[in-house]
């Protein structure tokens, strides 16, 4: 797929940072928020933007590599008992978008199981889980096409319906082990530091995870991001980076969550550069990697409350905070307003 994404136009920039100046404040009194302001502001090209339908697309899929439970505490099974749990609204991701107002769709990327009966879930599924790249490639190029596609598809629908800020999350076990292969790939840091405790597992445990995945990473030599994706991947990290781009081509205020969707993210702006002119970093994860991929992006996170979970969690939790900054661009006083002395 192509993609026209271009970079922020910053005609107004100066016309948005003499507003956010001249509110009844000392300049840079409101530090990030105002500096987030100002990218939402430019992302929208409006010097009083705002925010709709905020929505969390949650993408599901499973992973070969589970399957033999080396890499991870919990069997392969749970994702689609957690895709259950999402469109029954008792996870994480349901609590924190019912108390924030935002909008959660739910997407079968590619689990090991048929859904049935279950309206409210999104069917793009590519397949019933990818590979387990210990013996090949986790999935063909053109599948790790077709996920791109589907994503942006989804994103695409999912703007024609009014949103203009979107979020991403993810349910996959084993998907740590690909972002952390992923990770290893786009920033070309060792392997083994980008390996983490994914949900839980700790000491030798940690230790085989590494060797496990050291060996994988050496075994392939993949030759262009597409490629890695689909060496390395998920159905669902797939899906993700494709909707990731259509979204900024589409000029929407993306929230980027925690490990796994940053790792889609690397593949994303390794593919189309101006994608990171969109993007607004919700929270540095525990898992040990994303610190580092967020160092690697050069971006600052607005939350560190030491979680991992995933799911778009990250995402929700930080939203009141662009809320924030848009509220008080549109709504604070100017000094003039308020009929208050600026200082001389």
């Amino acid at each position: 797929m192509n993609f026209d994404i271009f970079p922020l136009d910053k005609s107004l920039e100066d016309t948005i940072k003499h507003k956010i100046n001249l509110k009844t404040k000392p300049p840079g009194s409101l530090g990030t928020l105002e500096k987030l302001a100002l990218q939402i502001a430019l992302i929208q090209n409006d010097t009083s933007p705002v925010l709709r339908q905020p929505t969390i697309l949650v993408f599901a899929g499973d992973h070969g590599i589970a399957e033999k439970g080396e890499v991870n505490p919990y069997p392969q099974v749970v994702t689609q008992q957690m895709v259950y749990n999402f469109l029954d609204g008792g996870a994480a991701i349901n609590s924190f978008c019912s108390q924030n107002n935002i909008h959660l769709e739910i997407i079968d990327a590619g689990v090991n199981h048929d859904f049935q009966n279950t309206h409210r879930l999104i069917n793009a599924k590519i397949g019933y889980g990818t590979q387990n790249y210990e013996a090949a490639p986790a999935m063909s190029i053109n599948q790790c096409e077709q996920a791109l596609e589907a994503g942006a598809s989804i994103v695409l629908e999912t703007y024609q319906k009014g949103c203009n800020v979107i979020g991403f999350g993810e349910m996959g076990i084993g998907n740590s082990s690909a972002a952390a292969l992923l990770m290893a790939y786009f920033t070309k840091i060792s392997i083994t530091e980008c390996v983490g405790a994914g949900t839980g597992i700790q000491g030798d445990a940690i230790k085989k995870k590494k060797n496990i995945l050291k060996a994988v990473f050496e075994k392939y030599n993949p030759g262009s991001a597409i490629e890695a994706l689909a060496t390395f991947g998920g159905f669902e990290i797939a899906m993700i980076t494709g909707a990731i781009l259509k979204a900024a081509e589409l000029k929407m205020t993306i929230i980027i969550d925690g490990f796994i969707v940053t790792a889609a993210l690397l593949a994303a702006n390794t593919l189309y550069q101006n994608v990171l002119d969109y993007c607004i970093f919700a929270h540095s994860s525990e898992e040990q990697g994303h610190q580092k991929m967020l160092n690697f992006l050069d971006k600052k996170p607005l939350l560190s409350l030491g979680m991992r979970l995933g799911e778009g969690t990250g995402a929700a939790v930080a939203y009141p905070i662009l809320e924030s900054a848009v509220a008080f661009l549109n709504k604070m006083a100017s000094f003039e307003e308020a009929n208050i002395a600026t200082r001389e």
